[in-house]
């Protein structure tokens, strides 16, 4: 096996993961598919490594500024805190242990919830504003998921054209 197909198979792992990382926070998500670009590029260099990774930036910086931008604005529109989304995130690590599968988006909720319950006193208000907060959330992570993917896709055509 050479080092180019071997490079290649360790940057495939990479991307994956990076983008499984965009919809579960646990794992470090576009900055990996960056990451496993780069190392690409480096070992295949030449115009197709270098145009693949500057491809692949461009569409998960877009991602992540996208998904940082609108998820903030729609927070701090509805003045839902931070804290409330830490809160949520560090619950929902909690639930992937505690629930199989599924613990990571029901810690989540539970955590947001709660947080937001104990901020406005209120279980309605505190209903709606999670629901907001959900949805923002969840829109940032289909953003950056898709910016992602296509960098893949960017890289999956430079694999064509090189080997």
């Amino acid at each position: 096996m050479t080092v180019d197909v071997l490079v290649t198979v360790i940057t495939g792992v990479l991307v994956v993961i990076g983008v499984l990382g965009t919809i579960f926070p646990i794992l470090p998500g576009s900055i990996l598919v960056i990451a496993g670009l780069l190392l690409w590029a480096i070992v295949i260099g030449g115009p197709i490594g270098w145009t693949v990774f500057g491809l692949g930036l461009l569409l998960c910086g877009v991602g992540m500024t996208a998904s940082t931008l609108l998820t903030g604005k729609r927070l701090k529109g509805r003045q839902i805190p931070n804290r409330s989304i830490l809160i949520g995130a560090v619950v929902g690590v909690i639930g992937a242990f505690v629930i199989p599968v599924v613990g990571l988006f029901v810690g989540f909720i539970v955590g947001l919830f709660g947080s937001e319950w104990y901020r406005l006193r209120e279980p309605r208000q505190a209903w709606d504003a999670s629901v907001v907060a959900m949805k923002s959330v969840g829109l940032g992570m289909l953003i950056e998921f898709s910016c992602a993917g296509l960098a893949v896709a960017c890289w999956t055509v430079g694999i064509f054209l090189y080997f």
